[in-house]
């Protein structure tokens, strides 16, 4: 949270140019808290205190900067600095915000940085946007299959700097190709130093979970969950060793994924940004663009309503029913499509469950629709209607509820099987469709029950 009253102090230690107290700032707290209170400065100011500072705390502090404070500081100061603060951040970070900054800025900072770093930054660059190759970092601590325990320590010393974490050590195959033989905690390790000899084949657990290069960050974030890891190693098709996703950033995955299947259950386009900075022609074409296409749907209602005119005008108390009906179907779709979504996202439903799923909800429609339809019942003879003029309404719950459970289910896992998202099948859509069925169906019970042929 931002800290307004220490914004003051800070402004007036850097006018003095005082260096020792600035350097103490950016040390004395946790790297995020010292974030928090540098929120208020400008992108130039920030950036002037994180000058006095060490490279490492310079990094740590930088990466808890919002995203559009960090561009605009990469795009605004000195290139030679920036560069040497992008050589230093953890792959996948300056990678993720490289794809923000200006091509041009990208184009005059690259040939700045180390070779290495330059050739890690170029290879993840080329992977698809939300694919694990874009999403892993390229350090890690690696292993020969054949080293001993204490050859294997002596290594991780060597590597420890600069790693992301050390909760696993991958073992790999003594030639040049890093494929992945094996994987073992740093408790393992560390629990045979009594046996200084033992090689890692025998401590090691060959039984490995890992996720393609090219596999999509949604599928990583549910793998990653289920086998409860702190981390997990990607690989190609070879089996070789490429990288890991470390708990960090499948935790930004799953709130990311989270929040494009809550705005496309609204109806809305996932924003880029956040709501905030998103400029508003922006926002207004992710609405208006779907809530054109709603609106559409509402006039197919209207016209289908037209249709029904003359029975309508003959029996006008079927007016006051019609919100209740579209509203009960509605509602019953948007429960059966959020439920199947979630399960779908979650990986609790699979597309082999598609037969078990329909018939949940086909028996959930049918119980619901068949309370529904008895407190409706009895509700309009309490209106004083006839028994006949009052079993139109159960009867129409009835199917039309059946429908909404049936077809909110149905459309999500037809999406999925197409390969799209089925978010996509968002609430407003499954209820624009069952509010056409659901006045055809209630005007075709009528019709039946108040013995009138329907048009």
């Amino acid at each position: 949270m931002l800290n307004t009253l220490y914004l003051p102090e800070l402004r007036e230690l850097l006018a003095d140019g005082n260096d020792a107290q600035l350097a103490e700032f950016c040390v004395a707290l946790h790297p995020a808290r010292t974030a928090d209170f540098m929120a208020g400065l400008t992108p130039a100011e920030a950036w002037d205190v994180l000058r006095w500072t060490d490279i490492s705390h310079r990094v740590e502090i930088f990466s808890y900067f919002d995203r559009e404070k960090q561009v605009d500081i990469v795009e605004s100061q000195d290139v030679n600095d920036i560069a040497q603060l992008i050589a230093v951040m953890p792959p996948d970070d300056r990678v993720d915000l490289l794809h923000d900054v200006t091509s041009d800025v990208v184009t005059e900072l690259l040939p700045l940085l180390p070779a290495g770093e330059r050739r890690d930054i170029l290879r993840l660059r080329a992977y698809p946007e939300e694919s694990a190759g874009a999403l892993m970092t390229t350090e890690f601590a690696k292993l020969g299959e054949h080293l001993t325990v204490e050859q294997a320590l002596k290594s991780i010393e060597q590597q420890a700097q600069g790693l992301e974490t050390i909760n696993y050590l991958y073992v790999v195959d003594d030639g040049q190709e890093d494929r992945l033989r094996g994987v073992l905690s740093a408790r393992q390790l560390l629990s045979a130093i009594g046996k200084p000899d033992t090689c890692l084949t025998n401590l090691m657990e060959r039984d490995l979970v890992t996720t393609n290069v090219f596999a999509d960050q949604e599928e990583i974030a549910n793998k990653v969950a289920h086998f409860d890891l702190a981390a997990i190693p990607v690989v190609d098709d070879d089996h070789r060793m490429l990288g890991i996703i470390t708990h960090d950033d499948v935790i930004d995955v799953m709130r990311e994924e989270a929040t494009e299947d809550a705005h496309r259950i609204a109806g809305v386009d996932p924003l880029e940004e956040s709501y905030l900075d998103t400029h508003l022609l922006t926002l207004i074409w992710k609405r208006g663009l779907w809530l054109i296409v709603l609106f559409v749907g509402a006039l197919l209602t209207a016209f289908l309503l037209q249709h029904y005119d003359k029975d309508l005008e003959m029996w006008r108390w079927l007016i006051f029913f019609i919100p209740l009906v579209i509203s009960s179907g509605g509602n019953s779709g948007n429960q059966s499509a959020t439920l199947v979504i979630t399960g779908l996202a979650t990986g609790d439903i699979h597309l082999s469950d598609w037969l078990r799923v329909i018939q949940r909800e086909l028996l959930v429609g049918l119980l619901l629709g068949s309370a529904l339809g008895v407190i409706g019942f009895i509700a309009v003879l309490g209106m004083d209607y006839s028994v006949i003029q009052a079993a139109v309404l159960p009867f129409t719950l009835l199917l039309v509820v059946i429908f909404g459970t049936l077809i909110g289910a149905a459309l999500p896992l037809i999406f999925k099987r197409l390969g799209l998202d089925p978010a996509l099948m968002s609430n407003p859509f499954v209820a624009g469709i069952i509010d056409l069925v659901g006045i055809a169906i209630y005007m075709t019970v009528a019709a039946t029950l108040l013995s009138k042929p329907g048009p």
